[in-house]
Order: C-alpha cells, then structure tokens, then sequence
C-alpha cells in the first residue's frame, strides 16, 4: 500500500467516499431551496427584475463579502438586471456589518430592494429602519444567528438549520438525508458560498445565465471560500477544486494581475496560492484604507486599470506588514505580563484596528491561548478575536454582553467593540468564562499529528509529493497530510533569518539515508545540536532552486528522542 492510500486510510476516505474527495463532480451539487427562505428571495427577485427595481447589494470588507459582491453583480447582470449599486462598509467608518446610517443613504439613492452578502442576521433595527424607508430586505450570510430571524424579506443563512435542527447535525454535515423534510446536507458555506445558491435558484426561474455559465463564477467562490477559512469539505472542497481550474483560466483582469504582482505562476496554483498570496493582499485594502479599492480591481475591464490596482494593494500589502510587526512587538510586551492568564486580552491606542486581527493569531500561535488584540480609540475600543479548541471568542463576547457595545463572529474568530474603560473587566470577564467551561488542555490540541509514521526516508520522493498532490485543495477540514518518522540523526544544524528565527536541519535515518527539514519561525526546542535524536512531524514538500529540484520537509513537530 503506497503512503498516499495509507493517508486516505487514515482518513477514513475508502471505496466511493476516497473517488469522490479525489474526483469531486461539479454535478452533484445540493438543492439551493433546501436552504432557508430560498424561495421567497428568489420571488421577490422575480419581481425585481420585472420591475427594474433598484438593487443595492451591500457588503463586507473581507475578501469574502468582496467576492460574494462581485459575484451578485455578475449574476444579477446576466439575468437582466439593470440597477445595480453595490455598498461596502468602511472598516474605520460604519465597520463591521449593516448600519442604520448607511440604510438610510442607500434608501436615499432610490434603493428599494438590498441584498446583503456575508453579513446581515443580527442586523434587526438596520432592517426595520429600511422597512420604514420603504426598502426590502434580503439577507444571505453564514455568521451566527438571533433565535428570532429579523424582519427581511428573506434571510438565508445555513446556520438556521443548525439552530433549529441541532440534532440532525454533526460538524456541519447532515446525519441523514430524509424524503419527509429534507434539509441541506452541509451547513459551513462560506458568504460566497451562499450567495452561489443563491444564483443556482435564480437559474431555474430566469433566463441569462444557463445552467453550467455559472462555473465562471467559481473562481470567486474559491477566493472567497479559502480566504475565510471554512472547512474545505462536501461542497466547498467542490467549489474550490473546480474553482482553481476556472481561476487558471479567468476571465478577470484584475485577478489575472494581481496574480502577476504576487507572483504566482498558473502552473502551480493552488489554495496555499490564495490564501497566502492573492487573499493578504485584498484584505490590505480593506485594512489600511477602504476596501472598495479591491472591489474595483475585482470588477475591473481594463487590463491597464486592473494592474494599476493590483499594484497598489501590494504596496498597501508591504505597508500593512510593516505595521503589524510594530503591534505585534507591543503585544508580545503586554503578554508577558499576563502569563498566568487563559485568555489574552492586550490594547494599545496606536494599534490599527484593521490590522488587530491578525497578531491576534500571531499570539495565539506564540502563546498557544485565545487572544482579543483592541485598539483604544479614545472611549470606545475595537478589535478581533482568534481561538482554537473548544473555546468560542464569538460565545465569550455574548456571556459578557454587559461589557460590550457589540460584538460577534465565529468560535475561531470575533470581532468586538467596547467601552474603553470596561478592557480590564472585559479581561477579566473573559477569563472566568473560559474556567467555567472546564476544557481539557487546549495547547495540546494545537501539536500536530501524523496521518502516518514512517521507519525511514526511502519513500520520501517527488512521486510521493505529486501523488499527495491529489488530495488538493488543502485547508480547514482537509490540512495537508503530516509524515512521522521517529528517532532520527540530527547531522547538520543552520539558522537561517535576519534574526536567526528559521532553522534548517538534515536529518539521517537508520539506514544512512538523509532528508533536509524546514522550519520557518522555528521553536527555540527545534534548533538541535548535530548527534542529537529526535522524532519529526513534517509535511514532504518540492523545493526548486537554480532549475534543481529536491525534495525536503517541512516541519511541523520536532521533539527530542
């Protein structure tokens, strides 16, 4: 048995399930109208296109609200529409999700019917408000939702049925399907995920977009999908391997050249592509300036305008790393001071919010706890919030909404805005909730573990990395497959970095046989003497250098023998 078959062993993927992860069929897609309120949002777009209403399709400023934008524009383009306008918060403005103020100027534009993306089901008073102004309202979203749905149109958000069959669930997938009352089988649909449906329904009542046009959308389904960390199983390992195919080939110049400014080649795309390379340059936008930036290179027609875009938000992308490399270093001063807490809460008033969520997770990666990172803005305090585990940043922001001004998101990430003298309670409030759960230990969940352990390097080959080449895309919900071999030789030791932070070992086993490992960011406990025996984690990886190729490891894991 090769080590690939070994892995999807491993994996519980055998017979028809191991031929659909490695074949995934674009034509075994879920019923859109098993999700919630399908049918009424799409008679009320019916109508809309009929009577050429205005349509405002409102936003996020995350690469999953930009997508999910941009897709809705397409669509509703082929179908017929006509007035389109689309609304996306600014981070340091409205922030995140809908707003009564910016209700009541898209009401003002002659708006009568929004559609929101991404965002939309705790918004209750912004909806009542646009009911007032004579504004419908349909909202499609994936975050947590209110136990009582606002008063729109239609709000079609998975997580529904997650609430209102929580048995029938197991990890955001169906348990078993019934013919009585269906549901729909896979609930952690990113945004544009939803908003796909959401096209798929209109498909079967308007003309505009036949049935297989719609797969040029994916490779904005595929952006937005891996950019927002959902788990990459059922249909969004569908969407994103067939949306890598589309994405090779776009038919969009902005993402053809932001492609070109990050450097990624056609012929070695993949979903570490998006995710490290084309997404942190969206997401720069939205970050440091407005987001609308990345909208418009989304949507650009023109070549030369699309570069000029993509070009800026690598600049913004330079700058936004800069920046957060300061906050991190003040963070990381903070921490130090708050070992003995479970929960990290640290601020500062020159920290750019839009930047916060990101050293969260550098945090929570250094100090392996939850971490909220806010930025003091006089009074009021924003931030975000990263977890990992069992314990839920959105669920600690709601036990303590006494604290809060606002706040929400998901178990692994939260945003949250509170009155700057409440921080210290907030810290405090939050810690005593995370006792209160009695979690087993959570740093151990964060070690990783092997898929399959091996007795020596032999296998270790360029067929292996293009056979687990297969498993694509890698993700939440699918991570890529991790080799153990145990008691091997440290030969060779070299620190690598301007500060000396990434280590290099070459590594023998029983058989004499050696293989270069990797580390970048290394724990200090990797950086072992020569003679030294250790056991190692990695991920077999293809490294080419001046036209030669080898094949070396990426470690994961390293611990003394």
């Amino acid at each position: 048995m090769t080590l690939l078959e070994q892995i999807l062993q491993a994996r519980g993927l055998e017979g028809e399930a191991r031929e659909i992860f490695l074949h995934p069929d674009y034509t075994q897609t879920h019923d859109p109208f098993l999700l919630p309120d399908m049918a009424k949002a799409v008679e009320r777009l019916i109508h809309a296109r009929e009577a050429q209403e205005h349509v405002t399709i409102y936003g996020d400023y995350d690469i999953d609200g930009l997508t999910a934008t941009t897709l809705l524009i397409d669509a509703l383009g082929s179908f017929g529409f006509r007035h389109i306008d689309t609304f996306i918060p600014n981070r340091f403005v409205e922030g995140y999700g809908m707003t009564v103020d910016a209700v009541e100027r898209i009401a003002e534009t002659g708006t009568t019917l929004i559609i929101t993306v991404d965002c939309g089901s705790l918004s209750e008073k912004e909806i009542v408000r646009a009911a007032e102004l004579g504004v419908d309202v349909i909202v499609t979203d994936h975050h947590n939702v209110a136990p009582v749905q606002p008063p729109a149109v239609a709000v079609i958000n998975p997580k529904r049925l997650l609430q209102d069959h929580p048995r029938r669930y197991r990890d955001h997938q169906l348990v078993k399907q019934t013919t009585k009352a269906p549901l729909y089988p896979f609930l952690d649909l990113p945004g544009v995920g939803v908003a796909f449906k959401l096209v798929q329904a209109l498909q079967t009542r308007l003309d505009g977009l036949p049935y297989g046009q719609e797969k040029w959308l994916l490779d904005l389904v595929a952006l937005g999908t891996v950019c927002d960390v959902v788990t990459l199983r059922d249909e969004n390992r569908t969407h994103v391997y067939w949306g890598l195919k589309v994405l090779a080939t776009t038919r969009r110049p902005g993402l053809r050249a932001l492609m070109r400014v990050a450097g990624v080649e056609v012929g070695t795309l993949n979903a570490r592509s998006l995710g490290f390379a084309l997404g942190p340059r969206m997401n720069a936008a939205g970050r440091l300036e407005t987001a609308r930036i990345a909208q418009d290179m989304l949507l650009a027609k023109d070549g030369m305008v699309a570069l000029e875009l993509a070009t800026h938000l690598d600049a913004l992308n330079i700058a936004r790393r800069s920046d957060q490399d300061k906050i991190l270093a003040g963070a990381i001063e903070q921490a130090e001071r708050m070992l003995q807490d479970s929960v990290l809460v640290v601020s500062h008033a020159d920290w750019n919010h839009g930047i916060v969520g990101i050293v969260a997770a550098k945090l929570l990666e250094k100090y392996k706890k939850p971490t909220y990172v806010l930025q003091e803005m006089g009074e009021v305090s924003k931030g975000s919030a990263r977890s990992y585990g069992g314990f839920s940043v959105a669920d600690a922001i709601r036990a303590n909404e006494q604290l809060v001004t606002k706040g929400g998101g998901h178990r692994l990430a939260a945003g949250v805005t509170l009155p700057t003298a409440n921080i210290s309670a907030f810290r405090e409030a939050v810690n005593v909730y995370f006792l209160s759960l009695k979690l087993p230990s959570q740093p151990e969940l964060l070690l990783a573990h092997e898929d399959v352990g091996v007795t020596d390097f032999s296998g270790i080959d360029e067929r292996l990395v293009q056979d687990l080449a297969q498993m694509e895309p890698f993700g939440n919900g699918n991570p890529e497959p991790i080799i153990k071999i145990a008691r091997v030789q440290v030969m060779q030791l070299r620190k690598m970095g301007a500060e000396l932070q990434h280590c290099k070992l070459k590594l023998r086993d029983g058989q004499g046989k050696t293989l270069q490992m990797i580390a970048f960011n290394a724990e200090p406990s990797w950086f072992v003497e020569p003679g030294e025996y250790v056991s190692a984690w990695f991920v077999p990886t293809l490294n080419e250098w001046r036209g030669v190729r080898s094949v070396e490891g990426r470690l994961v894991r390293l611990e003394r023998a």
